[in-house]
Formats: C-alpha cells, sequence, structure tokens
C-alpha cells in the first residue's frame, strides 16, 4: 500500500514548521506540489528551502500545473467541485505514475490541513479507488499567526468565536450571536462594506513572510487604510492573502 502524507508547513516563517513536520518529511520518497506560477513562485522557493534545510534522505519533488479556476462563477460551491475534481485527477495521476507500491509520497500545504484546504478531501476521494494510507500532520495556521501578531486570545471567557470566509460575511454580515469572527479567503475587503459602528479589526497579510503586513483599530476608521494597502501589495506582487478578526465591543465590563 502507497502511504501519502498531508503536511502542513504553516503560514510562511520557516521557524513555524513543526518537529512533527520535520520527522514526517524525513520518511518520504517523492514529494508532490503544484505549480501556481510565477506569481506565486516565492511560495515555491519557501517549499523548496524547507526541503534543503530539513530533509535529509533521498527524496524526489514531482511537480504538475495547477488546473484552471472560474474564481468569477456565479455558483461558487459549483465552481469549487468542479475545480477539486479536475485537481483530483492531476493528485492521481502524480500518485499512480510516481508514487510505487509501499512509497511514501507527502504533500507540503500551507497552514494546517484541516482548515480551507481540500487535499484531505481530495486523496479521500482517491483512496475510495486506489489503495492508499492518507497521514494528516498539523502546521500553524495563519489565523494562529494573526492573534500572536496581534498579541490576540480568539475567544473570550465562555464564549466561542466563529471561522468563516469573505463570500459568507459579505452575504450575511456579522453572524448573528457571535462577537468574534475570523474571516478567511476575503479577495473582495467584505469587511468595508460592514455597517456595525461597535467592531474593531484586527487584519493581516503575507502572515509568516518578510512582506507581512499589519492593521488594526475601529474599523470605521482604519477600513479605508486596509483596503488601500490590500490594494498597492497585490499590484505589486500579484497576489494577496490576508486573514483578520472583527471583534465586537462590548459594554464595559463586559468579556
Amino acid at each position: 500500500m502507497r502511504t501519502v502524507y498531508v503536511i502542513g508547513i504553516g503560514a510562511g516563517d520557516p521557524e513555524h514548521l513543526t518537529l512533527a513536520a520535520i520527522a514526517a518529511m524525513n520518511r518520504v520518497d517523492v514529494f508532490f506540489t503544484i505549480d501556481k506560477g510565477e506569481a506565486k513562485s516565492d511560495l515555491a522557493g519557501l517549499r523548496s528551502e524547507l526541503l534543503a534545510r530539513h530533509v535529509t534522505r533521498p527524496h524526489r519533488v514531482v511537480v504538475a500545473p495547477d488546473p484552471p479556476r472560474d474564481r468569477r462563477a456565479a455558483a461558487y460551491a459549483d465552481a469549487v467541485v468542479d475545480w477539486q475534481g479536475r485537481r483530483e485527477a492531476v493528485y492521481a495521476d502524480m500518485i499512480d505514475a510516481e508514487l510505487p507500491d509501499g512509497g511514501t509520497g507527502a504533500f507540503l500545504v500551507w497552514g494546517d490541513p484541516a482548515l480551507y484546504d481540500g487535499t484531505l478531501r481530495i486523496l479521500e476521494s482517491i483512496g475510495e479507488r486506489t489503495p492508499v494510507e492518507v497521514v494528516s500532520v498539523p502546521g500553524i495556521s495563519s489565523v494562529q499567526v494573526l492573534a500572536a501578531r496581534h498579541r490576540l486570545i480568539l475567544n473570550r471567557v465562555g464564549s466561542p468565536f466563529l471561522v468563516t470566509t469573505g463570500r459568507r460575511l459579505a452575504a450575511g454580515g456579522m453572524p448573528a450571536g457571535v462577537d468574534d469572527v475570523v474571516v478567511m479567503l476575503d479577495a473582495h475587503n467584505a469587511f468595508a462594506a460592514l455597517p456595525d459602528r461597535d467592531l474593531d479589526i484586527y487584519w493581516g497579510a503575507y502572515l509568516g513572510t518578510p512582506d507581512e503586513v499589519l492593521a488594526h483599530g475601529d474599523l470605521h476608521a482604519v477600513r479605508d487604510d486596509i483596503v488601500r494597502i490590500f490594494a498597492e501589495h497585490r499590484e505589486r506582487k500579484g497576489w494577496i492573502m490576508d486573514t483578520y478578526l472583527l471583534r465586537r465591543r462590548l459594554p464595559a465590563g463586559s468579556r
């Protein structure tokens, strides 16, 4: 049987790679990776740096191009399912062609495999047709890095926090009954349209990398600055990935 590790490698800081991740990487014969193009070549470079720094056993790296994705489709969920289906075909081809029976492969994924990453779901589907043992190794997510950079505790005493997407925030506003909301995958600054006057925002982009940029404050006081920073950095690098916490200010004496 083949074994495939899905290894969380953190949000971008090489020092955030865990000891468990390093140990897993040193069991791997073949590392599978997706080429996302020139715009994100710095991310590919970081993966290569991690392999060079930490993997001491002989190994190979197999690269395949990322299938095109329609990010403007009206039916977002359907578009994601279609794209992941085409990714699944690419992953299955790489595993079949490059990983012999008894071999160990790995996908290195940003952040944590359990948080807004589809690799485990894709491999589960492949495993329904091909015998593959999948092992997930957790990593430090951008949510954890955001909290550390802003010296935050994400939940308040006895209260929940919610992790959601920019698309859902834009569609429904602040979720009812939740005062602390972490937002990921927001390509259109959904926070800027919120009417709430009692929110603080703790924002970060390129978390854990040399390009990291942070901002925080009253949402209505800083939102235009964040939108400007977002646009400037996306224009400069060709891509941006941000994460932020929206925190409702509670009455004095509340936590």
